[in-house]
């Protein structure tokens, strides 16, 4: 008696203990569904350090091709941190895709109209909405690598075959069959075969774990896909149809999956039932028999597996794209023209806390001149992040945006190759030359951004190069922002570039600057007077002043003796 309720004792215990952890369980994701309802818009906490971002890099690396944006672009616009404030995702597969799409500009307006139709159901359809986010949270992460890595990294296991597992239990139940003929060898045979499979079996284990983390995520990406094509979306019925159809095919990878999925699997657990199971895959090898067939499963479905990432990737960013809207309630939809122009009012930066918004309409190349820091490299990047985010998210930081479609690349954040040996002059005529060399490409006329034509080299050489440069980007099928302290090619350039320039107003001991671009070439020069706001020599800044205007009186330096 005193047994049974000992029993009885322990296993109200045990009761209480699972009840506490599926309560506290359901708190938890009740909390976390209460959020998604009520902080739409706010940003999940995530670290990115190097290591993600090139995780997060490999669905574009695996899929780019055509017109995308290139490295250097990329890093002049910084682009990492834009991506990080859209980032509204919660699983791999759509970060890795929504960082792939905003490196993939898209030329075409009836893509750019379907991604829009989706983006405006999951906003306007928040019980859809949060429903997919809490399954896609669910998928969740992959670890330190992409899932790619893991399907790339496939071929190196080579063939493998379950024959020597086969054996192994094969030897097992001839061990166990001998004990009835003659137990002392029966014991030896059988003990010979434990001891030789356990072996064999850890040795094959090491070799396997690496990939577990990816079989987890394709496991859960199936379960995903059912979940998935239960919520009712319209406008994706065709992504959840090609869902279905691929976790169909991939049906006999989760047929007991469990032997290898397990979380107790291997891993010390207290539990009767788990350790059972243990020394079950010890000594026959389940677990290393099942990997060999889901192995073999992934193989022959990568098709299917890239694709269904692809459809939850996608489905999951226009979400992220929707909640980046959220935060940014002053967006707008771009129109599109055949005409290579860009018309915009009050566009702004969306990495600035107070920025200053400006208008703009132009129909030829753009020649931006102005003093230190009084905005002309803010402005650029600012027209080229909406122009990618036009053509990428269909979403941009503006009243109204109205453009063609382009290629987009920037010669920019330039700076000394040190390990490829280069100078600051070398690296910014390489990227000169490769937006040069898209401009004889076919396909959609060129979108670039200059700043600071050949700062690299000495003042007669950059302005006749530039010039010479300027003019076969607006010979081409090619709209050309440039921003340039060098007034004379506001005049060589007269004909080929529209003028536009940014001010600032000295006061005493203070310099402001209003960051609103105005029509035609700047006026102002602000170097020397900022070195007398910075208290340098009284006697120095005069006699910097005297050679100045003496320049651009005559036209040549004269050596102040005095």
């Amino acid at each position: 008696m005193e047994y049974l309720i000992f029993g009885a004792v322990l296993a109200a215990i045990v009761l209480l203990l699972f009840l506490n952890g599926y309560a506290d369980y359901r708190r938890q994701e009740k909390k976390f569904i209460n959020r998604l309802h009520t902080e739409y818009g706010s940003l999940p906490p995530k670290e990115y350090t190097q290591q993600r971002m090139e995780r997060i890099a490999r669905y574009f690396e695996r899929h780019k091709k055509g017109c995308y944006i290139d490295d250097i672009t990329w890093n002049d616009l910084a682009m990492d941190q834009v991506f990080w404030q859209m980032n509204h995702t919660f699983s791999a597969a759509g970060e890795e895709y929504l960082y792939y799409l905003l490196r993939s500009p898209c030329g075409e307006a009836e893509e750019l109209r379907k991604r829009e139709t989706i983006i405006a159901y999951f906003q306007s359809h928040e019980k859809e909405r949060v429903r997919c986010q809490y399954l896609f949270s669910r998928l969740g992460d992959t670890g330190k690598f992409s899932i790619y890595d893991y399907l790339d990294y496939l071929d190196q296991l080579g063939v493998r075959s379950n024959l020597k597992h086969y054996l192994a239990m094969g030897a097992v139940a001839v061990g166990i069959a001998s004990l009835f003929v003659n137990l002392p060898m029966g014991l030896m045979l059988l003990v010979l075969c434990f001891v030789f499979n356990i072996l064999s079996y850890f040795r094959e284990k090491s070799e396997i774990d690496p990939y577990i983390t990816s079989f987890s995520y394709i496991f859960r990406l199936m379960n995903l896909a059912g979940e998935l094509c239960k919520v009712r979306v319209p406008v994706l019925e065709g992504e959840w149809e090609r869902l279905r159809a691929c976790a169909a095919g991939l049906g006999r990878f989760q047929t007991g999956a469990f032997l290898l999925m397990s979380p107790s699997r291997m891993s010390g657990s207290s539990n009767p039932l788990d350790m059972l199971l243990d020394y079950l895959r010890m000594l026959l090898h389940l677990d290393l028999i099942k990997f060999n067939h889901m192995l073999s499963e992934v193989r022959k479905h990568t098709k299917e597996i890239d694709s269904m990432l692809e459809d939850v990737g996608m489905t999951e960013s226009m979400i992220a794209i929707g909640a980046f809207r959220a935060a940014h309630p002053d967006f707008c939809l771009p129109e599109f023209t055949d005409e290579m122009m860009i018309e915009a009012a009050d566009f702004y930066h969306p990495l600035l806390q107070e920025p200053v918004k400006n208008t703009i309409s132009v129909r030829k190349c753009v020649l931006i001149t102005g003093s230190n820091a009084s905005g002309k490299s803010t402005f650029l990047k600012t027209v080229a992040l909406n122009q990618i985010l036009a053509q990428t998210v269909h979403t941009c930081m503006a009243s109204s945006y109205r453009a063609g479609f382009f290629r987009i690349c920037t010669s920019m954040s330039l700076r000394d190759d040190l390990q490829g040996g280069d100078s600051y002059y070398m690296v910014e005529i390489k990227a000169l030359k490769r937006i040069m060399d898209e401009l004889y490409r076919e396909g959609l006329p060129v979108l670039c951004f200059v700043d600071e034509v050949l700062r690299g080299t000495n003042t007669v050489e950059r302005i006749a190069a530039s010039t010479q440069i300027l003019k076969s980007f607006s010979a081409a099928p090619c709209l050309c922002f440039a921003a340039t302290h060098d007034i004379e090619l506001t005049h060589l350039l007269a004909e080929e570039y529209d003028n536009y320039h940014f001010e600032e107003e000295i006061t005493g001991n203070d310099i402001t600057f209003s960051y609103r671009l105005m029509e035609g070439r700047a006026a102002t020069r602000n170097a020397i007077r900022l070195l007398k706001i910075m208290g340098y020599q009284e006697d120095m800044i005069q006699k910097a002043e005297q050679m100045a205007n003496r320049f651009l009186a005559n036209g040549r330096w004269d050596v102040l003796t005095e």
